[in-house]
């Protein structure tokens, strides 16, 4: 059973964000990123973006401040912080959130997790994101955009969708740990990002990248669902990748399938190694 439901489909096409842009309910949210040049996004949103979009960061607006030695790469923002931001975008409660980056989903999905662990459900990803956007031929703009005050949104934190290393060190039974980063990394044949390679002891790594087709699009939810190892009785999933961002990509590629929704090991990789105590598998 799923610990909470999205309320509307947690995709949306070109075509059906087209036909809504100017709805009042509508709140845009661009979130292009890139980790080996940081200023990028917000760059590129001054340039151009989809018209009414507001721009969030994942270095300055979704993650805290790093502390070394104990938080991976992307710490969650303390709820009150990020409570702050999203009503600082305009947010209200009745508003339905299409986030969108260059296209894969991967920086939309860390978002639209987000979203649904401070409790507003009524999110969805652009699929194929700006590249779909542009294929298609739809207008940009760069006009910087000013929702409607006040902002009404009460976060409401669901705690329960987060493990934390600790419970993962219980090793209990229960947990079916998945690893979103690359085959390579996972084996720990190479780590261009953290300093130590390998992967959490009892993991299986399922490459985020392989939940989109050839086109840069979501794989269809009976596809997806075939990604997923079997689930025995009384397990719950668990997802986690290098950081935390890129873990939401498989988490949102479950919902999108049918499947219970898994939980995000928010510290991920470059976390999990802050402590030397803790396991390290090389190879499969």
């Amino acid at each position: 059973m799923n610990e909470q439901t999205p309320s509307v489909s947690p995709l949306i096409n070109v075509e059906q964000l087209a036909a809504r842009l100017k709805d009042n309910d509508l709140l845009l949210v661009d979130v292009r990123f890139k980790l080996e040049d940081t200023g990028y996004g917000r760059a590129a949103f001054a340039v151009a973006h989809i018209p009414g979009a507001v721009y969030m960061d994942l270095d300055q607006d979704l993650s805290a401040e790093i502390i070394p030695g104990e938080t991976g790469r992307h710490p969650l923002p303390d709820v009150d912080v990020f409570e702050a931001r999203l009503r600082d975008a305009g947010l209200r409660s009745s508003d339905h959130v299409v986030i969108y980056d260059d296209g894969p989903g991967f920086y939309a999905a860390r978002l639209w997790w987000m979203l649904q662990w401070v409790g507003h459900h009524k999110v969805s990803v652009l699929d194929g994101g700006l590249t779909a956007w542009s294929t298609a031929g739809l207008g940009m703009s760069s006009s910087m955009a000013a929702r409607p005050w006040p902002s009404d949104f009460v976060a409401r934190p669901n705690n329960s969708l987060i493990v934390d290393a600790t419970r993962i060190l219980e090793k209990d039974a229960d947990l079916q740990l998945l690893d979103a980063r690359a085959p390579e990394r996972f084996r720990g044949e190479m780590e261009p990002i953290d300093p130590i390679a390998g992967h959490i002891p009892g993991a299986t790594c399922l490459p985020c990248v392989a939940n989109l087709g050839t086109d840069g699009r979501w794989l269809p939810p009976a596809q997806l669902a075939a990604r997923f190892p079997p689930l025995p009785a009384g397990q719950q999933r668990v997802c986690y990748c290098g950081s935390g961002v890129t873990a939401c990509h498989n988490i949102l590629a479950a919902v999108i399938a049918g499947l219970p929704m898994p939980k995000l090991y928010p510290g991920s990789w470059s976390e999990w190694i802050t402590h030397p105590e803790r396991p390290i598998a090389i190879g499969q």
